[in-house]
Order: C-alpha cells, then sequence, then structure tokens
C-alpha cells in the first residue's frame, strides 16, 4: 500500500492542529508592556506545544521517510496518534488558562504520554508491515532508548501534576530538550541510499 496519502494526511491534519492551537491565544486588551503578563502562561504553553508537535512531525516525517510499505493497521495506528495529537490545543488552552493548576497540567501530561505511546505503536506495526527485525528501520531504532525513556518521564509527569505541578512542567520541558534535537538515527541510516531503493514497495 502507498504511502503516499498518509503523509500528506498527516502533514495537513497536524497543520491544521498548529492552526487551531494559535487560533487560541488572544490579544491582550492593552497596548503596554504590562498587558501581556496575564499572557503568559497561555503563551508559555503555547510555545511548549508547538516545540511538541514541530517534534512529531520531524520524527513522522523520518520514519515515513525509511518505511517501505504501509497496511490497514498502519493506517489505524497513524490515525490513532493523530487523534491524540488533536488534542494538544485544547489542553495546551486548558492549562495555559488556568495557569498550570493540578488538573489541567495532569490533563496535559496524559496526552503527551498517549502522543508517545501511540507514537511507539506506530512505529511497531510499521515495522510489522516491512521487514521486522531485518529492516533498515529496525536497525535504526534500535533499542529506542530515548522513547522508553520519556515514556517514563511522561508517566511521572502525571501523577506529580498533583503533587506539584511545577515538576511536572520541568519534566515535560526535559523531554522536549531531548528530542529537540530531531533524531539522527533513521536519517544517518538513509544517508547515501538512493530514492528508488527507500520507498520501492515490495509485492
Amino acid at each position: 500500500m502507498s504511502k503516499t496519502r498518509l503523509e500528506a494526511f498527516s502533514d495537513g491534519v497536524i497543520a491544521i492542529i498548529i492552526t487551531i492551537m494559535v487560533l487560541e491565544l488572544h490579544a491582550p486588551h492593552g497596548a503596554d508592556w504590562s498587558a501581556l503578563r496575564p499572557a503568559v502562561p497561555s503563551l508559555l504553553a503555547y510555545v511548549l506545544s508547538f516545540v511538541f508537535l514541530g517534534i512529531y512531525w520531524n520524527n513522522h516525517h523520518h520514519l515515513l521517510q525509511a518505511t517501505e510499505r504501509i497496511n490497514g493497521v498502519t493506517l489505524w495506528a497513524n490515525l490513532h496518534l493523530l487523534f491524540w495529537l488533536s488534542l494538544i490545543p485544547f489542553v495546551t488552552s486548558w492549562m495555559g488558562e488556568n495557569h498550570y493548576e493540578s488538573v489541567p497540567t495532569a490533563v496535559y501530561g496524559f496526552v503527551m504520554l498517549m502522543c508517545a505511546v501511540a507514537f511507539t505503536i506506530l512505529i511497531r506495526t510499521i515495522l510489522a508491515a516491512q521487514h521486522g527485525l531485518d529492516s533498515r528501520l529496525a536497525a535504526a531504532v534500535g533499542d529506542d532508548r530515548k522513547g522508553k525513556l520519556s515514556l517514563l518521564l511522561y508517566a511521572a509527569a502525571v501523577p506529580l501534576a498533583f503533587l506539584r505541578p511545577a515538576i511536572t512542567d520541568v519534566l515535560l520541558v526535559v523531554v522536549a530538550l531531548i528530542w529537540f534535537v530531531p533524531d539522527s538515527r533513521i536519517e544517518s541510516r538513509l544517508q547515501g541510499v538512493p530514492e528508488h531503493e527507500r520507498v520501492a514497495p515490495r509485492a
């Protein structure tokens, strides 16, 4: 099954998510610097979410570059990822407007956790659809230490929001910093590989 429509659809959805998220930002009522002060929590939440969406877009792009074929299960796994990503504007607005209170922060962390889980599932379904453990993608992913560490930090961040939301915020920023530089494992595996060999469908 061709991956072209999957790429195009996913790019479009992520672009819409970013658009919705920025539309949630409201201009301050005032023309001086002090008028910006109430909007700072929402702006910071927006920046964090934008970084996360950028990370997912980058890694999704690299993932599909190394993918040779997909199947119906892959399509559903990709939709599962897009579902959780589509909730980011809602939880971003809720957390920002309520100045990082415990419940909104915990829900934000939970959505980020589920995005990471969904991306992990997508990787596994793509691996199963092509060559499993013998594929170039499998070699690039390896034991996925960064992915496992991220899941651990997300899982810890959710309950910690009820103890001290600031700890959750720090953990989320740490995860963003871990992934801020695009994951080079897949890209390095594709260096020097002709384009027709990267994407050639298999019977």
